[in-house]
């Protein structure tokens, strides 16, 4: 078979023709993964072009050889020997050639380090690093750049409604925030911390006119996301999210009722650890209660705590706040709630109450915009997903580039 032909079937390393081709049978012998060794020779009949500008340049600077790693053939890893031309520009002076299958100052071909990325989007960067055998910095290092070229930028245009929230990142109370297109379900951004300094970057990234076209943000009851969209927009509502309020309320409100009424208890040892052990069932979804045996015991443990059962049945009941569309009805049924809660005479939900009255107003904003953070939810336990695949992250550009890349949103 014609060499041109080979090399055509091969590999197309367009601009160059096959020289040596060899198996590295003493390898084998050693019982490591056979190679194969291909030198290529530049073909005297392709047109060089410049690696700067392009242009098609007939003066050759000097050849160099250089060993690049290629796709395995069958069962072999592929390496090869490439004289590799650097051309005399009359514009740039001395230039690598330019080449569609090879970067100028590669190590790898472009098609071995797109198979790269394709793995390291599916499976651990260890694993990669392994199957290739690779140092997993460098796995690291193509996926990040493959990233950086196709990801880009984030478009910001046409940006009206935002949702924010915090993930951990990190153990010791380490935090980044990720900001999401509501309605296309894209990730926006993505910075390390949660306070106003540290989300200010996404506000300056948006631009004058783009905060001014912001009409609202979904965000929990974080003080220093609300103050920092006051400042930077100020005509913007805030819209606090059911699960967030919850969250809180179960926090502030069950969890405290529920360790009093154990202390108050610590004679009745039986009684006791019927109420320790009834954090989950009190902050469970009741539609997510499926045993029938839990459903026994939470029912037992209302009928017999009048204290567990008042805060279970409002922390129910201020759910319903969410499904109102009209501003007017949900603030007739807000101080219903708040008028049982402050009579209730248990001070943890009193306290709670007359907090999220000082934050009603980005409660009832839900009437309005009806959004809510649940999408930002699903977005963390993705997020927890990718962090666990690396193990962790010690490269937050890019942690955070592989978290927009898993959300670029719907088109």
């Amino acid at each position: 078979m014609d060499t041109n032909k080979l090399s055509e079937l091969l590999g197309g390393w367009e601009g160059y023709r096959l020289g040596t081709v060899g198996r590295a049978s003493q390898v084998e012998q050693r019982g490591e993964k056979p190679e194969i060794w291909i030198e290529l020779h530049p073909d005297p009949q392709h047109p060089r072009r410049c690696g700067g500008c392009g242009q098609v340049v007939a003066a050759i600077h000097e050849t160099t050889e250089r060993w690049i790693r290629d796709l395995p053939i069958l069962d072999a890893d592929t390496w090869l020997l490439v004289h590799r031309v650097r051309v005399k520009c009359p514009e740039c002076g001395p230039r690598v050639e330019q080449l569609d299958w090879l970067d100028a100052r590669a190590r790898f071909t472009r098609r071995f380090a797109d198979s790269v990325v394709r793995l390291a989007a599916l499976l651990p960067i260890k694993q990669v690093a392994q199957f290739y055998d690779l140092h997993w910095e460098t796995v690291k290092r193509l996926h990040k750049e493959h990233l950086q070229r196709t990801l880009g930028p984030p478009d910001l245009t046409g940006i009206e409604v935002i949702a924010m929230d915090e993930f951990a990142i990190q153990k010791g109370q380490r935090y980044a925030t990720v900001v999401v297109e509501p309605y296309r379900k894209q990730v926006l951004w993505v910075g390390r911390g949660r306070g106003r300094e540290d989300i200010r970057p996404f506000y300056e990234l948006l631009g004058a006119e783009g905060r001014a076209r912001l009409k609202a943000v979904v965000m929990d009851m974080n003080g220093a996301y609300e103050a920092e969209m006051r400042a930077q927009c100020p005509q913007a509502e805030a819209v606090f999210d059911l699960f967030h309020v919850v969250a809180k309320y179960g926090r502030e409100v069950i969890d405290r009722v529920r360790v009093d009424e154990a202390n108050r208890l610590k004679h009745d040892q039986a009684a006791r650890k019927v109420v320790k052990g009834s954090r989950w069932l009190l902050l469970r979804n009741p539609d997510n209660i499926k045993r029938d045996e839990d459903r026994v015991r939470l029912a037992e443990l209302l009928a017999a705590n009048r204290k567990l059962a008042k805060v279970y049945i409002l922390k129910e009941d201020l759910k319903q706040l969410w499904d109102y569309r009209h501003v007017g009805y949900a603030w007739r049924f807000w101080l219903d709630w708040y008028r049982r809660a402050i009579r209730s005479r248990i001070e943890p939900l009193k306290t709670f109450a007359r907090r999220l009255k000082e934050k009603i107003d980005g409660v009832l904003s839900h009437c309005r915009w009806p959004l809510h953070t649940s999408l930002l939810e699903g977005i963390n336990n993705k997020i927890k997903v990718i962090k666990r695949m690396a193990y962790g992250y010690r490269d937050d550009e890019y942690f955070f580039l592989r978290i927009r890349d898993a959300f670029p949103g719907i088109p």
